[in-house]
């Protein structure tokens, strides 16, 4: 019987921590993004295409276009690396948070905080306990990132045991 195994993370190494993917939230994680998500889908549509999407975006771009600078300027970056995941300032270079995968038991997106307009969401960390290690918000296309955590996760397990058996063996 075939069994799928955990493949390695391309030009990641065992030795050094390396990034995997580093993201950025979107203006859904502000204030002013949720409330233009609120308005964008207030009306009905067709297919797609909703009727407040034609009326609301040509006037309230402006709002956007502010929310996105100032989040490029003084919001967040989250950084996932072959031992951990990490909150770093846009422009800077000390994580304000993170989390090593060891300790990651779940990785889950919030439903009530899925923006359709965005295509957005708040990505939460949990441990065994089911106690929230991290809050990652306004993800781009949450469910795809926890995947590849969830796949990083697994590389790392995978590794460390393979790892352990290769020093039993080596005695």
């Amino acid at each position: 019987m075939l069994t799928k195994k955990p493949q390695a993370i391309a030009g990641v190494s065992v030795d050094y921590e390396n990034v995997v993917e580093e993201i950025f939230p979107s203006i859904g994680s502000t204030v002013l993004g949720q409330f233009l998500n609120r308005l964008y889908e207030s009306l009905p549509g067709f297919g797609e295409v909703r009727l407040s999407y034609l009326i609301f975006v040509p006037v309230t771009w402006p709002l956007a276009l502010v929310a996105y600078l100032a989040l490029k300027l003084f919001g967040s970056r989250y950084v996932l690396t072959n031992r951990a995941v990490k909150c770093f300032p846009v422009l800077g270079s000390r994580p304000l948070a993170e989390v090593s995968l060891d300790d990651i038991n779940r990785t889950s997106v919030d439903p009530d905080s899925r923006l359709t307009f965005f295509r957005s969401g708040d990505i939460r960390l949990s441990n065994a306990g089911g106690e929230t290690l991290m809050l990652l918000r306004g993800i781009p296309w949450p469910e795809r990132f926890c995947q590849v955590i969830d796949k990083t996760r697994q590389a790392r397990q995978a590794t460390a045991e393979s790892l352990a058996t290769i020093r039993v063996r080596s005695r």
